[in-house]
This record gives structure tokens, C-alpha cells and sequence, in this order.
């Protein structure tokens, strides 16, 4: 394998583990296991274990960013974009990517490379929300004085809403994530009542 194909095949491998076992308990030990080769080889490819799982974690993370991304850019509105941002960013309850960006949240605090890593996605997911809104205030169908304090909020209560799904399955259900985010983000931007769903 070449390096790059090798550094991929270590992340797939840290993926399949942190799936099963939740990132903070994936080891260097499991992902060789898992790759049926040496703690070496993740050694001579990565500095860190906080590395490999940042990684591991980004690839993750990213595949769903370019997703929204993808789909928000061929909405025929700022309005439209914004409804394809609540229902492809709000986990269903078994969402184990979802689950990836929990661990990764408990583990930013201990690990400066998952930190910078989830800092860097987290403000991408900001930029999104907030270059739609910048466009519905553009072309009048947002009223928002503060768009990048808007994305925040609103990001900040779907995470939270849905830390609620993913970690205790009954407490919150995602219909109530999108029911509530919605309608928060609606008074947020000016909307009617019911416009986002």
C-alpha cells in the first residue's frame, strides 16, 4: 500500500472500532487488532493516538458536512436550504455518527488533536448555517440583525436537543428536535410559524 492508502486503511480500521467500543475507549492495540497487524505500523504512520483518532473522527464528520453542504447548495431558497440543514443535521436516535461527535465533544478537553479537529468542523458547520441565513436576509426572506449569533444559537440548541436523542433514546425524540429547533430558528429569523417544517 502506498502511505496515503495506508493512512486510510489505519482510519477505516479506528472507525469500525470506535463504532463498537465509542472513541475514548478505542486503543492503539484495538485498531491493530482489527487490522490483524502491529501497534508499530499505526505508530510509524501517525505520531499519536490522539492523531489517529482525530482523523478517524474528521472523516467521519466531513462526510456529513459535504452532504449538507451538497444538498443545501441545490435548494431553490435560502428558505428551502434551511430545511434541508434541519433534517440532515438532526440524528435519529441510533445515530452512531452522532454518537462519534459526542465522544469526540467528552474527549476535546483531553486530547488537543480532536480538539482543533472538532473546533475546525464545528466552525464549518457555524459557516454553513450562517452563509444561509446571510443569503434569506439578503434576498428578504430572513429578518435577522446578527447572522453568525443566530447560527450559533440555533447550532447550539440542535446539538444540545440532540445529545438527548443519541445518549438517552427516550427522553427526547427527533421529531421534537426538529419540531423545537425549528420553530426556534423561525422566531429567530422572522419566519412564520411552521415555515421550516
Amino acid at each position: 500500500m502506498s502511505p496515503a492508502d495506508r493512512r486510510e486503511a489505519i482510519v477505516a480500521a479506528t472507525i469500525e472500532v470506535a463504532r463498537r467500543k465509542g472513541l475514548a475507549s478505542t486503543t492503539v492495540r484495538d485498531v491493530a487488532a482489527e487490522m490483524g497487524t502491529s501497534s508499530g505500523l499505526i505508530h510509524h504512520y501517525f505520531e499519536s493516538m490522539d492523531d489517529v483518532l482525530a482523523s478517524a473522527f474528521e472523516m467521519v464528520a466531513r462526510q456529513d458536512l459535504a452532504i449538507s453542504a451538497a444538498l443545501m447548495g441545490e435548494a431553490s431558497s435560502a428558505v428551502e436550504a434551511l430545511r434541508i440543514f434541519f433534517r440532515t443535521y438532526t440524528p435519529a436516535d441510533k445515530d452512531w455518527a452522532f454518537q462519534l461527535w459526542l465522544d469526540a465533544w467528552a474527549e476535546a478537553a483531553r486530547r488537543p488533536a480532536v480538539q482543533a479537529t472538532s473546533r475546525r468542523l464545528n466552525l464549518e458547520w457555524q459557516g454553513l448555517l450562517e452563509r444561509t441565513i446571510r443569503s434569506g436576509v439578503a434576498d428578504g426572506s430572513f429578518r435577522c440583525p446578527d447572522p453568525a449569533a443566530a447560527a450559533w444559537r440555533i447550532l447550539s440548541l440542535l446539538d444540545g436537543l440532540a445529545l438527548q436523542v443519541v445518549a438517552h433514546g427516550t427522553t427526547v425524540t427527533r421529531a421534537d428536535v426538529v419540531a423545537w429547533s425549528t420553530a426556534a430558528a423561525e422566531r429567530e429569523l422572522g419566519l412564520g410559524e411552521g415555515v421550516l417544517r
